[in-house]
């Protein structure tokens, strides 16, 4: 582990006992106490460099004073392309900012981009209920009110998920600060049952680290050895990335439960990022908070068995990540300039790439996932169909493992970065996943797509993983 590792390690452990000491906390300390403990992280780990951010949120509270009916768009270009600049510094002569500036600066442009989002939705509601003179009851995740600078420089600061995440809502953050009875919340189970496996991940993760190092694929001797040794490379350098970030999340939703951070009645149906999805009254006392079953999906990140047995890519999308896949579909994905799947799913994956970097490798594996996803559509809705329930069973062990690879293969140009060593890679094994889903996709094509019954049937869920199918 590099020394930034550790420094991330120490940051999401300390969140944990905090956690317990905000839980009980009134709203105005929760507040002010998680921005204090928040900013002087970021302060400790960025130093001068915290006034990116800063500067970000600023120009981002401006927008929303000034165009609260049309701030969503505003505040995205403007975060957006501070990205830019953000990441051009080095080559304008100005000091490159350390990588905790550059994490902490990704979480707080989903952050700000939300807020905007939430505050243009208010207005919006606000201007109807003026125009039909009908006032509604509260409305399902809306706003009380516009939040003020220093509401807002609180909710960017907040020690919770500053580095790592999960992403949450301004709406979460204020369900968290006004929960009622939060005593009644439960923590130290739900943090148990969630911590268990991190150890175990962690010690996979040096292992295979230390067994296969990546540094080794950037040398010449690599490229002597044979191509069956070159394939499987990819395999355990994908594990790896695996555990490495399953241990960051865990540890990162582990500091959430710890504050009785994103807690809601199951009744509430809430989804990861997004929040509950059904009106769920508040209780009443103690009591009624403490007979009430609570769950933390809103601040999950990562489902770590459905991401390594899910069957299709498609679905692997949606149990990595889980909150900013979330963001990615309800603020890019949705408002795409086309209407077909793949395409979106193309212009979303080129903005997540834009998002986590400007390395090539980012765009070159990102934008390899909407070909995969159009290939296993096609072939999927013209074969499987056709296939006995024992055939259907067998394809999809089929698909899990050709899931895998392609995404193995894409891993690749996300840890080696350059284009050079993407390519020379991805070279060494005949690009082998891009000539496969190519044929897939030409194979899924000739056969039409199969019946339109076959489609439907095609089309049922399919994961090897017990948990169903998350909405888009």
């Amino acid at each position: 582990m590099s020394p930034e590792e550790w420094t991330y390690l120490v940051v999401l452990l300390i969140s944990i006992p905090i956690g317990f000491l905000f839980k009980k906390a009134g709203p105005g300390l929760k507040r002010w106490g998680a921005a204090a403990v928040g900013l002087g992280l970021t302060l400790f780990t960025c130093g001068p460099h915290t006034l990116h951010s800063l500067i970000t949120i600023l120009g981002t509270w401006a927008l929303i004073q000034a165009q609260p009916c049309s701030c969503h768009a505003l505040a995205l270009a403007w975060t957006f392309s501070y990205l830019l600049f953000f990441r051009a510094l080095s080559l304008l002569g100005l000091p490159t900012p350390t990588p905790f500036t550059n994490a902490v600066q990704l979480l707080l442009t989903l952050k700000l981009v939300s807020l905007a989002s939430e505050v243009q939705d208010l207005h919006l509601a606000q201007r109807k209920e003026m125009a039909t003179g009908f006032s509604k009851g509260p409305t399902l995740g809306l706003l009380p009110d516009v939040p003020s600078l220093m509401e807002t420089l609180s909710y960017s600061y907040c020690y919770v998920g500053i580095m790592t995440g999960p992403f949450f809502r301004y709406r979460t953050y204020l369900d968290w600060l006004e929960q009622p009875f939060p005593g009644a919340v439960p923590s130290l189970r739900p943090l148990l049952r969630r911590a268990w496996p991190a150890p175990l991940f962690g010690l996979l993760f040096l292992l295979s680290s230390h067994l296969f190092p990546l540094e080794a694929v950037r040398e010449d001797a690599f490229y002597a050895r044979p191509l069956p040794a070159r394939l499987f490379y990819m395999i355990p350098v994908f594990f790896a990335f695996r555990m490495r970030f399953y241990v960051a999340w865990i540890a990162a939703e582990c500091g959430c439960i710890a504050a009785g951070f994103g807690a809601y009645p199951v009744a509430a149906k809430a989804r990861a990022g997004g929040g509950p999805t059904l009106q769920c009254p508040p209780p009443s006392s103690p009591e009624k908070a403490a007979s009430l079953e609570y769950d933390y999906e809103t601040i999950r990140n990562i489902d770590c068995y459905g991401t390594d047995f899910c069957t299709r890519v498609r679905e692997g999308m949606r149990y990595w990540n889980m909150t900013v896949q979330w963001w990615l579909a309800q603020y890019i994905y949705k408002s795409a300039p086309t209407r077909s799947y793949v395409l979106r799913s193309a212009w979303t994956m080129l903005l997540s790439a834009y998002w986590h970097g400007l390395h090539p490798g980012y765009y070159l594996s990102f934008l390899t996932i909407p070909l995969c996803l159009a290939a296993e559509g096609r072939l999927e809705s013209a074969l499987r169909g056709r296939l006995s329930p024992r055939g259907q069973k067998a394809w999809d062990w089929v698909h899990w493992f050709l899931k895998m690879r392609a995404y193995d293969y894409m891993c690749m140009g996300f840890v080696l970065l350059s284009m050079a060593d993407t390519l020379r890679y991805w070279a060494s094994i005949y690009f082998c996943i891009h000539f496969l889903a190519l044929a897939a996709l030409g194979l899924g094509l000739a056969l039409a797509g199969g019946s339109p019954g076959r489609r439907k049937a095609a089309s049922q869920p399919t994961s090897l993983a017990p948990e169903k199918l998350r909405e888009e």
